[in-house]
């Protein structure tokens, strides 16, 4: 069973029950504009328990019933579907969470919800459009506009400023004026909002095709100031930021590399660190981006350099990183990417040969592990890299060469 089915196979059990039950949210947005969607989410005037004796509990999973959501659990290949009851919210006071919620209606429910083009609801079983925030029409006018009063909603929830903008760069849409008057208002506040939640919302950015758009709009709205310190200096000059938007819509790669390019001009361990941390990014993640800042120039120039300072860095697993932010810096391709990419293609027996010479074979030649052991190892595998020998003979005499 396909996600699609499973999320109408829940709709139609909750009908079935006699409640009213339909597809709500970004899976309504994403059908409209004919995007398949990644999940689907089902609202219903059904309540928590309601939900549950409906399900059974076996098939169900009560985390956000506090907040009227049930999750109901699927056959493997469908995964599972989100089921909230229509409810209106209390006070934010966290900037974050209702502090309170009232079941209610459909409308009631629409009208509690951060954009229009996401306040939407549709059956399934019927094929209508359930619309009372005109979210239709601004998808068709290709806006971001707020449901009801911007200020209020960005005050419920200030993550709702970088939502606005990763849903109009992603779908090129223009940010309504009043909602954009609303978030560079609102942007200091932004502070607010945990490390977390920012780091979602920018690699979903940074990891889309239109980051640069993205980045523009983070600059429009005020917001970038908020989420990379000493941002300004990305941008001292229009030709500066103008070339740095380049870049990034050439880049053809990931978030590490989107980030590497992105921070490059600012590039420094506080700098990197104050962002690391407060977008709580992973290990892996840090040690990409800064691997990527440390040797991107190094493979946009490999034809320059000798095989065996190369081949190390390319047989490692953030060299794709680097590799695509060399080559988003210049529309023209250098013959060290070129270099690069021909090597990579490479069979890996060809690429990362086995070394002619481990540590055990130094320690039967009679060489005591040391400082200078490391040294010998290396100075072999770089001969072998750069054809000088071919044979564990020849790497044996240069070894003992070494020695002597």
């Amino acid at each position: 069973m396909t996600p699609r089915a499973f999320s109408v196979e829940v709709v139609e059990k909750l009908q079935n029950a006699g409640f009213e039950a339909f597809w709500a949210g970004g899976c309504v947005r994403d059908q409209i504009l004919g995007i398949e969607p990644q999940d689907y989410d089902v609202a219903t005037n059904a309540t928590p328990d309601q939900i549950r004796a409906t399900f059974g509990k076996n098939r169900t999973l009560a985390i956000g019933a506090a907040f009227g959501v049930i999750t109901v659990l699927g056959p493997k290949s469908a995964g599972q579907v989100e089921v909230a009851t229509f409810r209106k919210d209390g006070g934010y006071s966290d900037g974050r969470r209702p502090d309170s919620v009232e079941f209610t209606d459909a409308k009631e429910d629409a009208l509690r919800r951060d954009f229009t083009i996401n306040g939407m609801f549709f059956d399934p079983t019927t094929g209508d459009l359930i619309d009372y925030v005109n979210g239709k029409e601004d998808l068709g006018k290709r806006l971001i506009r707020a449901i009801g009063t911007p200020e209020d909603r960005i005050q419920e929830d200030k993550l709702r400023m970088l939502r606005a903008v990763r849903f109009a760069a992603t779908y090129e849409f223009a940010i309504e004026r009043e909602t954009m008057h609303a978030i560079q208002g609102a942007a200091t506040e932004l502070t607010v909002v945990s490390g977390e939640r920012i780091g979602t919302e920018m690699r979903r950015m940074l990891s889309h095709l239109n980051r640069a758009t993205a980045v523009s709009l983070l600059r429009e709205t005020k917001l970038i100031e908020k989420v990379i310190p000493n941002a300004a200096t990305l941008f001292p000059n229009q030709t500066t930021w103008d070339e740095l938007l380049s870049q990034l819509r050439r880049l053809v790669g990931d978030f590490e590399a989107a980030l590497a390019v992105l921070m490059e001009p600012i590039f420094a361990d506080s700098t990197f660190n104050s962002v690391s941390d407060g977008w709580k990014l992973s290990n892996h993640e840090i040690k990409t981006v800064r691997w990527t800042h440390q040797n991107w120039k190094k493979l946009a120039n490999a034809d320059q350099h000798p095989w065996s300072v190369i081949q190390p860095l390319l047989i490692q697993s953030q060299a794709l990183s680097a590799l695509a932010m060399a080559a988003c810096q210049t529309e023209t391709t250098s013959t060290g990417i070129q270099f690069c990419r021909e090597r990579l293609a490479w069979e890996p027996e060809r690429l990362n040969p086995l070394p002619l010479l481990d540590g055990g074979a130094l320690i039967k030649l009679g060489i005591t592990p040391g400082p200078k052991f490391s040294l010998i190892l290396s100075d072999v595998r770089s001969a072998q890299l750069d054809g000088e020998i071919s044979t564990t003979e020849q790497a044996i005499k240069r070894a003992q060469q070494s020695v002597g």
